[in-house]
């Protein structure tokens, strides 16, 4: 089935033929870790994860394989303030972001990524990059910095498609006495003692934050590749930067061949912000609904459309998901509905494939299609925690007294005695009496 995927290079919709059939590459920006990931962090991590298992099913191994390169920004300026701020080590902020990075997203039934670079192990491989552009005089020295010289591209600028003033307002420049040029961005800078920093033909140092893309893309996917993706608020400057730099360096015509990029997030119709009191953590998330739930609220939206994540949302998909498990319960993992692989391929319709897999009626084709989709079809797990609203789901509190009346009836009291404290951690009461059991929500 043909893949047409939405450009931001071109503006368009064009049909996806890869640069080698036989090897699909991929390459996503991952995060910078200095906090927890929020929400907004997750809907391209979940978008890709979509895409990359599309790709998979389109393109099946063994005659085919599809790499997926998601990296870890580990060396950055955020990351070097929040470890002065909290009086700890570099190393300390970064490795217990990364663990509860992996242990959040895990919750939301993605796929790891083929590889999974970090910027700190690819130093190397920036300071040859920068050199090269030294040399081809796409880039220059200056004070113990390394700037790219932007006007030495005439293409800087087409894949946001912004003029130089527009360029100049949206990168929030910094004015310096050694740039040549206002647009010129840092490629590498000095550190002083207290910072991370590695020896270079420019003093000790470390990397601008879009020639690490640039080198870890090159490492694992080649000069050039099929599909760059990340979030619409990269597209400039850290995705402008990064072609300029690998084309530059390469002397490429292209550095990915598809660029795609999802919409922004908002939370109940206003702008995400911790001024606001709605800065919302996956992990916030999490501890009130599944991972499952999540997730198809992330993909019910269009991912190219701007998102606003709601609690309404959020009810509705734990209905679905709900709906969907029951009718799968019991049934083999069958094969995956042609109507939905067809709007998927269609750039990523997300919104399309759910109102087709509404439409399915053989529960092994459903089960096939959700567990493409990265469902786990678990409804257990799916019923383990309350909604974030306080609301108790009635319907599985029924069925884990159900549970209980015949867990006492054949003397497991070990049994009883757990879904009883299952059924009070929910925030119920229940009472046994000669009538029956009865239960309540806790005021």
């Amino acid at each position: 089935m043909a893949l047409t995927l939405y450009n931001t290079l071109t503006r368009s919709k064009e049909l996806f033929e890869p640069l080698d059939p036989a090897h699909i590459r991929m390459y996503v920006c991952g995060p910078t870790v200095y906090d927890y990931a929020h929400i907004g962090n997750a809907r391209p991590i979940i978008v890709f994860d979509v895409l990359y298992r599309l790709l998979k099913h389109l393109y099946p191994a063994p005659a085919h394989k599809v790499t997926y390169v998601r990296n870890i920004t580990d060396v950055d300026d955020k990351i070097n303030a929040r470890a002065a701020e909290e009086g700890v080590s570099i190393e300390e902020v970064t490795s217990r972001t990364i663990k509860q990075f992996h242990e959040d997203i895990s919750a939301l039934g993605v796929l790891e990524p083929d590889v999974e670079p970090r910027a700190t192990d690819h130093v190397d491989a920036m300071i040859s990059m920068i050199e090269k552009l030294i040399a081809k005089g796409h880039a220059y020295a200056a004070e113990g910095h390394v700037l790219f010289d932007v006007p030495s591209m005439p293409e800087y600028g087409k894949l946001s498609n912004r003029s130089t003033d527009d360029m100049l307002a949206g990168a929030r420049v910094e004015i310096a006495p050694y740039k040549r040029d206002a647009m010129d961005f840092v490629l590498w800078k000095p550190s002083s003692d207290d910072l991370p920093g590695w020896d270079s033909p420019w003093g000790r140092g470390r990397p601008g934050w879009h020639i690490e893309c640039s080198a870890m893309s090159e490492a694992y996917l080649g000069e050039e590749f099929d599909i760059h993706g990340g979030g619409v608020d990269l597209v400039f400057p850290h995705h402008e930067n990064e072609v300029a730099q690998s084309r530059c360096c390469f002397g490429t015509k292209t550095m990915a061949r598809y660029w795609m990029h999802n919409g922004h997030l908002q939370v109940e119709g206003e702008t995400m912000s911790k001024s606001r009191g709605n800065f919302l953590t996956i992990n916030d998330q999490l501890r009130d609904w599944p991972g499952e739930v999540l997730r198809l609220t992330m993909l019910k939206t269009h991912y190219r459309q701007p998102f606003d994540w709601t609690v309404k949302g959020l009810r509705e998909s734990q209905k679905n998901l709900e709906k969907w498990y029951d009718q799968v319960k019991g049934a083999k993992v069958g094969q995956v509905d042609e109507d939905v692989i067809a709007a998927l391929s269609d750039d990523l319709n997300t919104s399309l494939a759910f109102s087709k897999l509404h439409q399915i009626k053989d529960a092994e084709t459903m089960a096939g299609t959700l567990s493409l989709l990265g469902f786990s079809l678990d409804i257990k797990a799916l019923n383990s925690k309350t909604k974030a609203t306080g609301e108790v789901d009635e319907g599985l509190i029924v069925e884990l007294i159900s549970q209980r009346l015949a867990a006492r009836a054949e003397k497991n009291w070990a049994e009883a005695d757990r879904l009883r404290d299952e059924i009070v951690n929910m925030g119920v009461v229940i009472q046994d009496s000669p009538e029956g059991t009865s239960w309540e929500v806790k005021r």
